[in-house]
Parts: structure tokens; C-alpha cells; sequence
């Protein structure tokens, strides 16, 4: 368990000290995707699902998922987020829509979570809003795809 930080030496869950860690800028993006029918990726690239603008409500869910974090992750530390972006690209070789998530804070732990929760958040949005005309689309590919800043520096995902 000494490799893992969220567990202190007898294996109980905790909240990691960052107090005396540098305040540093950091970094994360996430991807993801919703797989979808034709005919259902149609209805948001011509502007005609029912509930309204797909990728424009899915962005700012994601954004909003971002700054929750803390909120919705048990051991997260809540982080001033300075930036956070949303690529929602309708994809038809998938056919869906693709996702990537970019979070950014200057802070004394990392965004990680915050830009897999805005790509997840944005992916359940997308559902959200599609779901009465087709509830079999599929949400995946939610993976950490590059981080920067910090001790352990710069991490990005094999293609």
C-alpha cells in the first residue's frame, strides 16, 4: 500500500497532505466518445435533436463537471481551476461524437480527475440528450491522455 497515497500505512483510506508541495502549473486532457447510429449523429450535426443544442449543453456540462470534481470524487482536493476546454467533434467513421477534455489550474496537485470528469460528464450529457432517440448508444474511451507539471512531470498516453 506505500505506493498508493490515498492509504496511510495501515491501509486506511486518506486524503493526501499536499501542503508542502510547490504550487506549480499543471495540466490534464481526457478523451472520450459516444458511439451512436447514423441517423442519431444526423440529429446533431443538422441541429435537430429535441432537446436542443447537443455539443453546446454537453461543453458547458463538462465544464460544470470539472469544477465539481471535489465534489463527486471522494479524496480529490478542490483545485482553483483556471481553464478547462471541451472539444465535442461529431465523428462519423465512429459514427459519434469524440471528446477531449482540457483542464488547467496552478495549484499544488494535478487535474487529472477534473479533465476525466469533464469528459465524462460531457459523454453522459451527450446521452442525456439523445437518449429518447436512441438508448443504445455507447460511452467509452474515457482515458487520461496527456498531464504536465508537478514531481512526476509529463505523462502521455501511447497513441
Amino acid at each position: 500500500m506505500a505506493d498508493l497515497t490515498h492509504f496511510d500505512a495501515e491501509g486506511h483510506a486518506h486524503m493526501v497532505d499536499v501542503s508542502d508541495k510547490p504550487a506549480t502549473a499543471r495540466v490534464a486532457v481526457a478523451e472520450g466518445w459516444v458511439k451512436m447510429t447514423s441517423e442519431t449523429l444526423a440529429l446533431v450535426t443538422e441541429q435537430r435533436a429535441k432537446k436542443g443544442d447537443v455539443l453546446g449543453v454537453a461543453r458547458l456540462a463538462g465544464i460544470m463537471g470539472a469544477k465539481k470534481t471535489a465534489e463527486l470524487i471522494p479524496l480529490c482536493h478542490p483545485l482553483p481551476v483556471t481553464k478547462v476546454t471541451l472539444g465535442l467533434t461529431p465523428d462519423p467513421d465512429l459514427p459519434g461524437i469524440r471528446i477531449a477534455a482540457t483542464v488547467k489550474t496552478t495549484g499544488q496537485t494535478g487535474v487529472e480527475m477534473e479533465a476525466l470528469t469533464a469528459a465524462s460528464t460531457a459523454a453522459l450529457t451527450v446521452y442525456d440528450m439523445l437518449k429518447a432517440a436512441e438508448k443504445g448508444m455507447e460511452i467509452g474511451g474515457i482515458r487520461l491522455t496527456l498531464k504536465e507539471g508537478g514531481k512526476s512531470g509529463r505523462y502521455e498516453a501511447p497513441k
